[in-house]
């Protein structure tokens, strides 16, 4: 995995800099949740690095690489079909906090909303997402992604 230096360690970003990769990052978002929606697995792996990992508290097991990520997608898209559900991703509270080394640290609210056939849409679950991003061959990719649900999380943490 390369990862491309944006910025020399220690350099201060103009606000427009910042404000330029904060709509960058929040672009990447919009795109990497809608084909995770559309379950365009292979476009939504590629979205991540060759040896991403992926934590998420209803699986027991991490996920690692492109290809578990998008055999991931496949399987979601097949229980949504028997259950009849459509479900989508929305993120807000992005904060983005760029690192010495070129990476940088994302932590977001998920809010997923499943909507039934024929149903009306209801808050599903609601998450909190910590991302490593780096860039790689040009584009910005998830290194790593952690993923908590506040339903599932003990008592100390949702109050922190």
């Amino acid at each position: 995995m390369a990862i491309e230096m944006l910025t020399p360690a220690g350099a201060a970003r103009t606000e427009q800099e910042s404000g330029a990769l904060y709509a960058t990052i929040q672009q990447f978002y919009a795109h990497q949740m809608q084909l995770f929606d559309a379950h365009d697995a292979e476009r939504w792996a590629g979205t991540f690095t060759e040896d991403a990992v992926f934590v998420v508290p209803t699986l027991d097991e991490p996920v690692r690489g492109r290809a578990a990520l998008a055999a991931n997608v496949r399987r979601n898209r097949e229980q949504q079909e028997r259950g009849g559900e459509q479900l989508r991703h929305w993120i807000g509270m992005l904060d983005v906090r760029p690192q010495a080394d070129g990476t940088l640290r994302t932590r977001a609210y998920a809010l997923v909303y499943a909507t039934p056939r024929g149903g009306e849409s209801r808050v599903s679950r609601v998450c909190v997402m910590e991302d490593v991003l780096v860039r790689s061959r040009g584009k910005w990719r998830t290194g790593s992604r952690l993923v908590t649900r506040d339903d599932l999380a003990p008592a100390a943490a949702v109050a922190a």
